[in-house]
C-alpha cells in the first residue's frame, strides 16, 4: 500500500527525520568459512549429494564436468531437491516440478518464484569445500 499526502498533511507531520546509524554489518565485508563436506571423487558426473554444513543441507550436483552447490531445499514448498531430477544443469524438484539452474540458483521454471541459495565450491586436492 502506498500512503500519499497533500502538502499541508506534510507540514502537521509528526514523524521525525530519518538518522543514518553506521552498521558494522552494512560496511563490513563477510567471509564465509569454507568446511569440507567430503572428497571430490564423492560426487559422481551427472549425480547429486547432500551434505549438512554448518546444520544447513547443501546439494552438491556434477553437471558437465563441473561441481555446484547451492541449498536443497526448493523454495515453492521446502521438498529436497535430491529427490528431484538433474537433466545438464538444471534440477527439478520431484514435488512440484519447479526447476532451477544448479549454476547459480535461478528460477527456470515454477511453481517457485524465489531462487535457491548458491554456494561458493572448492577443490583442494581430494577435498570438496562447500561455503558457510
Amino acid at each position: 500500500m502506498v500512503l500519499r499526502h497533500a502538502p499541508a498533511d506534510l507540514a502537521k507531520s509528526t514523524l521525525s527525520p530519518v538518522t543514518s546509524v553506521a552498521s558494522p554489518i552494512a560496511f563490513g565485508e563477510v567471509n564465509p568459512v569454507p568446511v569440507r563436506v567430503a572428497s571430490s571423487k564423492d560426487v559422481k558426473a551427472g549425480e547429486m549429494r547432500v551434505f549438512d554444513v554448518a546444520g544447513t543441507k547443501v546439494n552438491v550436483a556434477s553437471a558437465g564436468n563441473h561441481l555446484y552447490a547451492f541449498d536443497d531445499t526448493c523454495t515453492h514448498m521446502g521438498c529436497s531437491l535430491a529427490k528431484g531430477h538433474l537433466a545438464g544443469t538444471v534440477v527439478t524438484c520431484a514435488c512440484h516440478g519447479s526447476q532451477f539452474d544448479v549454476t547459480s540458483g535461478a528460477v527456470l521454471r515454477g511453481p517457485a518464484e524465489r531462487p535457491v541459495r548458491s554456494r561458493a565450491l572448492h577443490v583442494q586436492g581430494d577435498d570438496l569445500l562447500v561455503d558457510e
